[in-house]
């Protein structure tokens, strides 16, 4: 009888440290457990060591607090009736207050959220053009995390975060707006180079138009040195020869030149033919003709 006594006393020993030992629970850091009493909920253990009544209360489920990320990418047609996609990303976390909505009210809380996201998504893009969707990125961005935010509160939820990360429109779209950037920049090159050109020559003309006045400022000092040449050698040689008119004295200088010049052209075996009237004559002619011009200059001079 004895033991038997010891080894039902063991027996029950063995079956009282099971339970007492099963009445303790852990939770682990960042998460929260939900305690259920016969199926009604209890109350929120937090992390650590917890204890709870044996058959009487049981763990129903754990709850993370950790930021969760969901990913979704929405595909909607602008006010321009551009179709486009929009992957967006969605920073969300369980209120440690509200455990209780989080766990009880959502069946599926990603499929849910996804559901809001796509119904704020639907209510902004579709009344933007494609130009304003680019430039609003943040702006819609915002307005989602508003909007979820305010819908999910009720449903113990926090939406920390809502980020478009980027704009993808049809590829089509996508090339033929590469096509209009690309052709607006070589409109601004062609502007570009067409204002070098005009640059160029305008300068080369101011230039040319420098250089013509220098150069007929060239040929009139020369003429002026010519004339004044002329005149000294006409009153010296009058001065020399007493009675000579001053008719005589240029003959006689052109004469003098118009050897000179044939001699030269004789002496350069690189100079090109020239036809040039030869005879006294036609010297006397172009003699005549330069001092009738002097005559009536010097006539002309007041």
């Amino acid at each position: 009888m004895d033991s038997l006594y010891w080894i039902i006393f063991g027996i029950l020993a063995l079956i009282a440290l099971s339970v007492i030992l099963s009445s303790f629970f852990t939770v682990r850091t960042a998460e929260v457990a939900v305690v259920t009493r016969f199926g009604k909920f209890l109350r929120v253990a937090e992390p650590g060591l917890n204890w709870k009544t044996p058959f009487f209360d049981i763990v129903a489920g754990t709850v993370s607090l950790r930021v969760n990320q969901i990913t979704l990418t929405m595909e909607t047609k602008t006010r321009d009736n551009v179709f486009v996609t929009i992957p967006i990303s969605v920073q969300t976390r369980v209120r440690p207050e509200r455990v209780f909505d989080a766990y009880y009210k959502l069946s599926d809380p990603v499929s849910q959220i996804k559901s809001y996201v796509e119904q704020v998504i639907l209510g902004h893009v579709p009344g933007m053009t494609l130009d304003d969707v680019f430039a609003s990125q943040s702006s819609i961005a915002l307005a989602v995390k508003q909007e979820l935010d305010a819908d999910m509160s009720a449903f113990g939820y926090e939406i920390v975060n809502v980020l478009v990360t980027d704009i993808v429109p049809d590829a089509k779209v996508k090339s033929a707006m590469n096509d209009i950037n690309a052709a607006q920049r070589e409109q601004v090159a062609a502007n570009a180079r067409g204002e070098a050109e005009k640059i160029l020559v305008v300068k080369k003309a101011e230039a040319e138009a420098e250089s013509k006045a220098l150069q007929g400022q060239g040929v009139a000092n020369e003429r002026k040195a010519i004339v004044e040449g002329l005149q000294v050698s006409i009153e010296q040689f009058q001065k020399v020869v007493e009675g000579s008119s001053a008719k005589e004295v240029m003959q006689l200088v052109l004469i003098t030149q118009y050897f000179d010049t044939l001699k030269s052209i004789g002496e350069s075996d690189k100079t090109n033919t020239l036809f040039l009237t030869h005879s006294p004559a036609a010297v006397k002619d172009v003699s005549d003709q330069i001092l009738e011009s002097m005559l009536v200059a010097q006539r002309a001079t007041p």
